[in-house]
C-alpha cells in the first residue's frame, strides 16, 4: 500500500508540470538515470569485493602457498555449485546473456528474459565470481558487471507504474550493458561504443540522450566512490621507433589468431561438457583444473592467479619488460580452465592481461625499447580482447580510456582492425555470439521441458525475479 502511495504521489508531482514535451522527455530519462546510479553504486561495492577477495588470496599465497592445493579446487566446485543450484542462467561472462535477452525482449518472452536478467542473478553472479577469485580462479568482474547492470535496468523498467509512459525493454537492456561496462573499466566512453558495435543491430537515435547520459551516471557514480582513476594509469608511449608499425601487425595477427583460438577450445570443452550428466563428473573436472591452476601457481609463478591486472601494470609499469613463454602460455590456458567451470567470471580482463602478455613477449623477441614495448602491450590487449568480442572499435576505445593515450589511437585502432580479420580465419562467428546462440537453445529447451511438466501452469509468482 506505502508502495502505490508513492507511485501516485509521483504522479501528481508530474501532471503539474506545464510543458507537455519536457514531461514526457523527463519520465522516458528517468529510470534510465535512476537505474544508472543504482548500477554505479552496485558496480562500486562489487569491484571492492572482488579486490578484497585478491588480496586475500596474495595474502594467503605469501604465508602458505599450499593451502591453494585445497582452497583452489574447493572454491571451484563451490562456485560451480552455487550457479548450478540457484540461478543456471548466471555463469560465465554475462555478456551473451544479455545479448540473448535483448534478442527475446519481447512481451510474450517476459519469462524467458526473467532467466537470464534477475534480481536473482545479480546476487548469484556476486557471490559465484567472488569465491572463484578467492580461489584463484583467472576471471574478471567485467562481464558480470553487464549482466549486473542489465538486470538492474530490467528490474526497474518492471516497477513503472502502469500511467507511466512505455519504455522499451530492449532499450533498457541494452542502455543497462553499455552503464555496467562504463563502471565497471570507468570507461564511458567504451560503454557507448560497445552497445553500437555489440549489442545493437537497429538505428539509436530515439533513445541516444538516454542512452548517453545513462551511461555517463554510471560511470560517473562509480568514479564518486571509487575516485577519479584510469584502470591502467599512464603508460609511457613517447618516442616511438618509425618501425613499429610492423611490430603492431604482428602482434594484431598472433593475438587476434590467438584469442578466437581461445574461444574456440572453450566453446569445445561446453560441448564436452554436455555429456556429463552427473555431479560427480563436473566435481572431477573441476577438482582437476583447480588442482592445475593452484599447482603452476605455487611451484611456477603467482601471476597465475587473478584477473592478470597486477601482471599488466607490472609490464607497462616496471623495468620488467619482457615475458617469458611460460607466461604467455599460463595466462592463456588459465582462463579456458576458469572459464569452463560452469562458475560466474568475465574473460574481459583475462583477455586483456593475455593479449599484453603476448605483446611483451614479443617485445623481448626484437629487444625494443621500454616505449615501444608498452605500444605492443596495449595492441596486444586490443588484438586478444578483439579475437574474443570481434568489437575492435570496442576494444581500441576501451584501452585507450584505460590509459589515456591518444597520440597511439591510430595503432590501437590498427590493431583492433588486423586482429579481426585473422580471427575471422580462425571463425566466423564472435565468442559472444556463439555462446548467445547455446542460451537461446537452452532456454527454448527448458520452455519445452516445463511445459511438459506444468501444462496448466502459468509463470505469475513474483519472488525474486
Amino acid at each position: 500500500m506505502r508502495f502505490t502511495g508513492t507511485r501516485k504521489f509521483g504522479k501528481k508531482i508530474f501532471d503539474r508540470i506545464g510543458n507537455e514535451g519536457l514531461k514526457q522527455n523527463l519520465l522516458q530519462a528517468l529510470p534510465f538515470w535512476i537505474a544508472s546510479f543504482i548500477t554505479g553504486l552496485i558496480a562500486v561495492v562489487y569491484s571492492r569485493l572482488f579486490a578484497l577477495a585478491e588480496q586475500g588470496t596474495s595474502f594467503i599465497y605469501h604465508r602458505y602457498n599450499l593451502a591453494f592445493l585445497i582452497i583452489t579446487p574447493l572454491c571451484f566446485i563451490t562456485a560451480w555449485w552455487i550457479v548450478k543450484k540457484f540461478s543456471p542462467y548466471s555463469k560465465g561472462s554475462g555478456i551473451p546473456q544479455v545479448m540473448a535477452a535483448i534478442e527475446l525482449s519481447s512481451p510474450g518472452n517476459i519469462h524467458k528474459v526473467k532467466k537470464l536478467l534477475s534480481i536473482r542473478i545479480i546476487i548469484v553472479k556476486i557471490f559465484s565470481s567472488i569465491i572463484m577469485v578467492f580461489g584463484g580462479g583467472i576471471i574478471g568482474r567485467e562481464g558480470p558487471t553487464v549482466q549486473i547492470a542489465g538486470s538492474v535496468f530490467r528490474k526497474i523498467n518492471q516497477w513503472l507504474p502502469k500511467w507511466w509512459p512505455k519504455i522499451s525493454k530492449k532499450n533498457m537492456i541494452m542502455t543497462g550493458a553499455g552503464a555496467g561496462l562504463a563502471a565497471a573499466f570507468n570507461t564511458p566512453l567504451g560503454g557507448v561504443v560497445f552497445v553500437v558495435e555489440e549489442l545493437t543491430k537497429t538505428h539509436i537515435s530515439h533513445f541516444k540522450t538516454a542512452l548517453f547520459t545513462a551511461i555517463i551516471i554510471a560511470g560517473l557514480t562509480a568514479q564518486n566512490f571509487l575516485g577519479p582513476y584510469l584502470y591502467l594509469g599512464y603508460p609511457d608511449v613517447g618516442a616511438l621507433s618509425g618501425f613499429i608499425f610492423f611490430q603492431v601487425l604482428l602482434v594484431a595477427i598472433i593475438t587476434g589468431l590467438a584469442g578466437s583460438g581461445v574461444s574456440k577450445l572453450i566453446l569445445i570443452i561446453f560441448k564436452w561438457k554436455k555429456l556429463f550428466k552427473k555431479n560427480y563428473q563436473h566435481i572431477f573436472f573441476l577438482t582437476i583444473c583447480g588442482l592445475i591452476i593452484a599447482s603452476i601457481a605455487i611451484f611456477a609463478d603467482e601471476n597465475m592467479f587473478g584477473s592478470g591486472k597486477s601482471l599488466i601494470t607490472k609490464v607497462l609499469f616496471s623495468q620488467e619488460k619482457y615475458s617469458g613463454w611460460h607466461i604467455v602460455a599460463f595466462r592463456i590456458f588459465g582462463p579456458i580452465l576458469s572459464f569452463t567451470s560452469g562458475a560466474s567470471g568475465g574473460i574481459f580482463a583475462p583477455a586483456l592481461s593475455a593479449g599484453a602478455c603476448i605483446g611483451s613477449f614479443i617485445s623481448g623477441l626484437f629487444h625494443l625499447t621500454a616505449t615501444n614495448t608498452n605500444l605492443l602491450v596495449l595492441s596486444g590487449m586490443v588484438g586478444f580482447l578483439t579475437g574474443i568480442t570481434r568489437t575492435p572499435f570496442t576494444s581500441a576505445i576501451l584501452v585507450l580510456e584505460m590509459t589515456d593515450r591518444h597520440s597511439v589511437i591510430f595503432y590501437l585502432m590498427l590493431a583492433g582492425m588486423i586482429a579481426s580479420l585473422a580471427a575471422y580465419l580462425v571463425d566466423r562467428h564472435s565468442f559472444y555470439d556463439r555462446l548467445k546462440a547455446q542460451y537461446l537453445d537452452d532456454i527454448h529447451v527448458d520452455d519445452i521441458s516445463a511445459k511438459n511438466k506444468q501444462p496448466f501452469e502459468t509463470d505469475s509468482s513474483p519472488g525474486i525475479s
